[in-house]
């Protein structure tokens, strides 16, 4: 009798080419939003017929990597938003960019391909939760006399929005080198707080945004 063929080998190899086509999709678009999807196949490793198969076109891939930053941002959120509930709105400000920092190249690529490709509607969609988080820190902060209040707290939030990705886009060109901490202090220092008074407050916050050892390390 012939035995079955075993699928979890393959099943395994399809969901790293799958995770692996878009690793390099994120770092190629990055770099050249014309990029085509033949040259993201051999940045890739992979046969142009694998990368088809799992995306079969531009717009397919683009949505991948869409959802894939939605569900990168909602958990970065989530550890955020536990930790600005228990502190004042300047040390949640700070918590929330370290929250995010990690997943700053998601989030700067999605804007990038917002008007082009995805449209400026479906990446609101997506970064909605990360921008009500932001504006409802500093309407907090404003009516807690720490932030200005010169702007409108929605607006202050689109703008140090911009901000992050202007210097998200100076750490990928090698012009700053930073784990979260200089931008967290520029954008507070942006929202209206004192520099000293801004240092003090990140570095106060920086050790409960660090990753924890590996314990395979030990």
């Amino acid at each position: 009798m012939t035995k079955p063929v075993a699928r979890e080998p393959l099943r395994r190899n399809s969901r790293a080419n799958r995770e692996r086509i878009l690793a390099t999709a994120r770092q190629e678009l990055g770099r050249n939003p014309d990029v085509t999807l033949e040259e993201l196949a051999r940045a890739a490793g992979v046969v142009r017929r694998t990368l088809f198969g799992h995306f079969p076109g531009r717009e397919a891939l683009l949505e991948a990597l869409a959802e894939e930053a939605s569900e990168a941002l909602r958990s970065a959120l989530t550890e955020g938003t536990a930790f600005a509930e228990t502190v004042p709105a300047e040390r949640a400000f700070a918590g929330f960019v370290f929250s995010l920092w990690p997943v700053g190249d998601r989030y700067r690529l999605l804007l990038a391909l917002a008007r082009r490709d995805l449209g400026v509607q479906r990446v609101a969609e997506v970064l909605a939760p990360a921008r009500a988080t932001a504006t409802a820190i500093l309407e907090r902060g404003q009516r807690d006399g720490v932030f200005h209040t010169h702007l409108p707290a929605e607006a202050m939030s689109g703008g140090l929005e911009a901000m992050t990705v202007a210097l998200l886009e100076s750490v990928n060109d090698g012009l700053l080198e930073d784990d979260g901490t200089r931008v967290a202090v520029s954008l507070l220092i942006a929202a209206g707080v004192p520099e000293e008074r801004a240092k003090s407050v990140v570095e106060a916050v920086a050790p409960a945004f660090e990753a924890e050892p590996d314990a395979s390390d030990d």
